[in-house]
């Protein structure tokens, strides 16, 4: 146990944040994303499960211990909706929401069609899927500094 570390950060999870540095991606997903075969190719390796049935929880807890990057314009990028690249999810409008009040600040986030985020994804240091049905919950969050 630990005092001042939100309970739905899991053991495994939170070796992983402390190990990444500046500049490493976190990738959170849905359970639609194709999360085992991206993290084959990342710095972990395999797929961190965290079964919550709403990410933003999950979002919410690693953004308060997770600095985001001040040194790049954009330090969340997002897939686009297929066939409507204009559109907003209600998971893209909450991960705003929560990236803006864990940084005190407007973040920018990026959107990237969808195989080029999975292109982007294959270099995160770490995959964390939730059981969030989705759709389009996919993020790539970089790590900042304190």
């Amino acid at each position: 146990m630990l005092m001042g570390i939100d309970p739905l950060l899991p053991p495994e999870l939170l070796m992983v944040m402390r190990a990444m540095g500046h500049g490493d991606d976190l990738l959170l997903c849905d359970r639609n994303h194709p999360a085992a075969t991206i993290a084959k190719h990342t710095t972990h390796g395999r797929v961190v499960h965290v079964p919550l049935p709403q990410m933003m929880d999950l979002a919410r807890a690693i953004l308060q211990h997770f600095p985001l990057d001040t040194f790049v314009d954009a330090p969340i990028a997002r897939m686009k909706v297929v066939d409507d690249p204009e559109r907003l999810v209600k998971a893209h409008t909450d991960m705003q929401t929560l990236a803006d009040a864990a940084a005190g600040r407007p973040v920018t986030i990026r959107a990237l069609e969808r195989f080029e985020f999975y292109a982007e994804a294959r270099s995160a240091f770490v995959v964390v899927q939730t059981a969030d049905p989705g759709p389009y919950g996919c993020f790539l969050i970089k790590k900042g500094v304190l």
